[in-house]
C-alpha cells in the first residue's frame, strides 16, 4: 500500500512539474529578427543607473536599460574579474524597449577579445 501511495505523489508531482510556465529561450536567435551588438554590465555598478542591487542591464545608442528575460546571475559570477559588476561587456541581442526595460528574447555575451602580446625587442 505504500509503494501505490509513493507512485500516486510522484506521479502528482511530475504533472506539476511539467506544468510550470518555461521562459523564452534566450539562447537561440529568431532568424527573422536583427541581431544587435550591444554594452552590457550590472546597471548600478558600471553605468551608474538607480537601483536596489546589482542587476543586468544594457546600454543601446547610449541609452541604459535593465533587462527582463535574463539576469545577471545567468551569465556567471558577476563579481569576478571580468563579471558584469567589474567590467562593461559586449553582448549579441534580440528584443524590444518596452516600459524603459530591454525585454530580451536572445542574450549571447561575447567572448572577450585576446590581449594582443608585445614583443619586447
Amino acid at each position: 500500500m505504500k509503494s501505490i501511495t509513493t507512485f500516486i505523489i510522484l506521479i502528482v508531482f511530475s504533472f506539476a512539474a511539467t506544468a510550470q510556465t518555461k521562459s523564452p529561450n534566450i539562447h537561440e536567435a529568431d532568424p527573422t529578427k536583427k541581431i544587435q551588438v550591444v554594452e552590457t554590465a550590472c546597471g548600478e555598478c558600471q553605468f551608474k543607473m538607480k537601483g536596489k542591487s546589482c542587476d543586468l542591464a544594457v546600454r543601446i545608442d547610449g541609452k541604459t536599460y535593465f533587462v527582463d528575460g535574463t539576469n545577471i546571475d545567468d551569465h556567471g559570477d558577476a563579481h569576478s574579474k571580468e563579471g558584469f559588476c567589474n567590467a562593461v561587456r559586449k553582448a549579441e541581442v534580440q528584443g524590444a524597449i518596452k516600459d524603459n526595460r530591454f525585454v530580451a528574447t536572445y542574450f549571447k555575451l561575447l567572448d572577450e577579445p585576446a590581449k594582443k602580446k608585445t614583443k619586447k625587442g
